[in-house]
């Protein structure tokens, strides 16, 4: 018979507030993972106020534990803590309705972050500056260089149709002189043939009546269809710029819905089929910035459409406030699709930093624990949690609830203008949260994603301003 694995030991630590919350839920969870677990409630109201030097000096563990696992906000060198408890320490989640998804990551191997090679992409992402003529030299550096910082590969130089941009030539080259990888986006010879001279790798582009002017640019070019709605042309347009040498990749044009969409996605199917070794370009923004949407999910599912189709650049401008971060979007986005087309896996649980608007999963402590808890308080503090619906505040002074911040705040009754201050502001959060459908936890930020702002903890404010087991009683 094989060795009967021994069951790990977990010493759990946390404050009086939140025991019975943490027994419940490892009562479930240690039942799944198969571990023992012992709650050592040590002398302090909030869990979240202690400090790894407070603990290591309370806590008196029993030997036989194979780790000690402290609140997710106990921050600093857990070596205290360690030796105190004769085993390793570590943190948990800041929240403990967590636990199952901190378990669930260390089971798979990663406590935290993406999963082992997760970040590859193979998609290029060609940012264009819109209306750069238009835009002083120091202006259009600055926009380049957050382009860049949110994941631009190349710099495309907008350039105003119907005219000829004279100081072209000295943007390319102001732009690579900062580093910038260049494209530019004309259909006029002229400003095609000095963008080519002054430095840029690619432009945008060409069709049956141009494309002699792509002829000597030393550089590669887009060949875009010589009838709109159509592929027409584009086979003889490839045949010549392999005559010619020109290095080109081909866009079948993405249209917008109404105006062709589902077509023009078979288009690229099509392209694909007939032109299987060509380097091909997609234009996200006729989606993103001509639709209704905000646009994370759609650059995601064109960026998966790539990804699949092997399309190997987009093209994209951010000039909507909708579409306003879009080169972000992209930058995750193609990291999410290339992991999962080449993994063979769902791009699910993958990206949280993609979920904007909701959270992934709603976690609730539950009536029966929030009754539990609004009883045990023995100080005025308010503690306020958002779920089912409704915003729920409880200290020592009772237990209030409601749908209506303003007619909750009414029953609190709230003097003191800084306090009123500071609930007002984390009632607004919950109600948002409600709204949405996202998590709310008292002194934290909402999780927006990759768009999150951290805020400057209230409680964090607190630590600093007293000493662990102040006002445990």
């Amino acid at each position: 018979m094989g060795e009967v694995k021994k069951r790990e030991r977990i010493a759990f630590v946390t404050g009086k507030l939140a025991e019975f919350a943490l027994r419940r839920k490892l009562d479930g969870i240690s039942a799944v993972e198969g571990f023992d677990y012992s709650v050592e409630v040590l002398p302090i109201t909030v869990a979240a106020l202690m400090t790894p030097p407070w603990v290591a000096k309370h806590l008196q563990l029993e030997p036989g534990f194979d780790r000690v696992v402290l609140p997710g906000h106990c921050r600093g060198d857990l070596a205290p803590v360690a030796a105190a408890a004769g085993t390793r320490a570590v943190l948990g989640p800041k929240d403990l309705r967590d636990l199952e998804a901190w378990f669930h990551r260390r089971s798979a191997g990663s406590e935290s972050g993406p999963p082992p090679g997760y970040g590859a992409y193979s998609i290029e992402i060609i940012a264009e500056i819109n209306h750069a003529p238009q835009m002083s030299p120091a202006d259009l550096l600055r926009a380049a260089e957050d382009l860049r910082r949110d994941g631009a590969d190349v710099i495309d130089v907008g350039c105003d149709p119907g005219s000829v941009w004279d100081g072209l030539g000295d943007a390319v080259r102001a732009l690579r002189n900062a580093g910038h990888r260049v494209s530019v986006d004309t259909f006029e010879p002229r400003e095609m043939a000095a963008a080519a001279r002054a430095g840029a790798e690619l432009i945008l582009s060409v069709n049956g009546k141009t494309i002699d002017a792509a002829r000597g640019l030393g550089c590669a070019v887009v060949i875009v269809a010589d009838e709109p709605s159509s592929l027409a042309g584009i086979d003889r347009s490839i045949a010549k710029l392999a005559d010619w040498g020109v290095p080109h990749r081909i866009d079948p044009v993405i249209e917008p819905i109404g105006f062709g969409f589902a077509a023009s996605l078979g288009r690229y199917i099509e392209a694909r089929r007939r032109f299987p070794d060509v380097e091909m370009m997609m234009g996200v923004g006729n989606l993103t910035e001509l639709t209704d949407a905000d646009s994370a999910g759609i650059n995601v599912l064109l960026a998966g459409f790539c990804e699949e189709q092997g399309i190997r650049s987009v093209l994209t401008t951010q000039v909507i406030n909708w579409a306003r971060s879009s080169v972000r979007e992209l930058d995750l986005a193609r990291r999410l699709v290339h992991h999962a087309v080449q993994g063979r896996i769902l791009p699910k649980h993958l990206e949280p930093a993609l979920l904007l608007l909701r959270d992934e999963r709603l976690r609730e402590h539950g009536r029966d624990v929030l009754d539990r808890l609004a009883a045990s308080l023995k100080d005025p503090s308010i503690r306020l949690f958002a779920e089912s619906g409704e915003i729920h505040a409880m200290s020592s002074g009772g237990y209030f609830r409601d749908a209506d911040p303003f007619l909750l705040f009414e029953k609190l009754g709230i003097s003191d203008p800084s306090h009123a201050f500071y609930l007002g502001i984390e009632m607004q959060k919950a109600l948002t949260a409600l709204t949405l459908g996202k998590n709310y936890a008292q002194d934290q930020s909402l999780r927006w994603g990759f768009l999150t702002r951290e805020e400057a903890s209230h409680l964090d404010r607190k630590k600093k301003r007293r000493k662990p087991g102040a006002g445990k009683n």
